[in-house]
């Protein structure tokens, strides 16, 4: 089993940027679709993935594709996947989530069975036994079907890779890890002279992954993952991909992060995820309004999630305080570049300026636009 196809799931919006990340990190035959990136790979490649992606939400093993137009051939297209290779005698393998878009088979249910069963049958032709205790390692299936194709998955990470392990409180409205991390690469901010600051930061999850990219720190380097219990994966090469994230991290750049918001509370479960994070010499902390904005330096970054209608406020607030960021960005920060994420869809009406350019994103489900504002620098647009 020297070549896998691995899965890095992501939200609607981000499979490019999961995609760049794969391809810096070395995968190939790196390929996009809706959701979902795909690349060739070992299983040593999939502690890499787990560790070091930071935008995509699990890593996958692909375990077949194909088509299926009634149960005996789900039955049939199941059972000939190789399961015996990746599963063991006392292995545990629910099918643990089901989706069937526009396919004929749409029974969630019935699907689960199906694929349950064929699995079984497949494992006692390996075994020779009858009943399987799955008292052992997990291996979670996924089955995802889309006008009758079907993708098989094993999960390989456990819990989303969005839980770095950091933040141990939430805020009422709290914005994905990942999410975060991806907002920051959209920015193209990598640390050095240019300063970011975040002036609404709620519990602080922006400023920690700007910090971890800025120091090139791993997302995923210290937690764990379900396929750490893996036999197919030497237990070495857990060791060495995580030594060698450690080795890469860089304590040298300059690296000026600033943060604030207006709830005293807030901040202080700021400073306790940055703390946990390991980045409090990176980042600075405030208690103010985002009224009182100011920055000494000429250019920067100022990336946001600030409170929308979906969220906590009613539309005319919502209004005034874009309006009210807009001022503050172009009459104190006018060479700054500025990236904001809200699901109110007449914000640059509100804020006073039409954006460089927008994404379309999905922030916790809530379709959103990430509004991107260039910057000046040497007559030029700056990101």
């Amino acid at each position: 089993m020297e070549n896998i196809t691995l899965i890095a799931t992501s939200t609607m919006g981000l499979e490019s940027i999961v995609r760049d990340e794969c391809v810096e990190l070395g995968f190939k035959n790196v390929k996009t679709f809706n959701g979902r990136v795909e690349f060739d790979g070992t299983v040593r490649d999939i502690p890499k993935a787990n560790i070091h992606l930071r935008c995509a939400d699990r890593v996958f093993v692909k375990m077949g594709e194909f088509k299926a137009f009634t149960f005996d051939e789900l039955f049939r297209n199941i059972k000939k996947i190789d399961w015996q290779n990746y599963i063991p005698e006392n292995g545990e393998f629910p099918v643990s989530w089901v989706s069937s878009v526009k396919s004929k088979l749409f029974s969630k249910s019935d699907i689960q069975k199906i694929t349950k069963k064929a699995i079984v049958e497949k494992l006692k032709e390996k075994y020779k036994k009858e009943y399987f205790y799955e008292d052992g390692p997990r291996y979670a299936i996924k089955i995802q079907a889309h006008n009758d194709v079907f993708i098989v998955m094993i999960d390989t990470s456990g819990e989303g890779l969005h839980k770095r392990g950091y933040r141990a409180i939430k805020n009422e409205a709290p914005i994905k890890e990942t999410m975060a991390a991806a907002l920051v690469k959209l920015s193209r901010w990598r640390g050095g002279e240019r300063p970011l600051v975040d002036p609404m930061c709620g519990t602080g999850t922006i400023l920690i992954e700007a910090a971890m990219i800025a120091r090139n720190i791993a997302p995923g380097a210290n937690r764990n993952f379900i396929s750490e219990g893996w036999s197919i994966i030497p237990e070495n090469d857990w060791i060495e991909v995580r030594d060698e994230a450690f080795s890469q991290e860089d304590y040298e750049k300059e690296v000026k992060i600033f943060g604030s918001d207006i709830d005293a509370d807030t901040i202080e479960i700021a400073r306790e995820n940055i703390k946990k994070a390991g980045v409090e010499e990176e980042i600075t902390l405030e208690c103010k309004n985002f009224l009182d904005l100011e920055m000494e330096e000429r250019q920067g970054c100022l990336i946001t999630n600030p409170p929308y209608g979906d969220r906590l406020l009613d539309k005319e607030a919502v209004e005034r305080l874009y309006g009210l960021l807009g001022d503050i960005c172009r009459m104190r920060l006018p060479k700054w570049s500025y990236y904001i994420i809200t699901s109110y869809e007449e914000f640059e009406k509100a804020f006073g300026k039409k954006a460089t350019k927008n994404r379309k994103l999905y922030n916790g489900g809530i379709e959103c636009r990430y509004y991107q504002y260039y910057g000046e620098k040497d007559g030029k647009n700056s990101r």
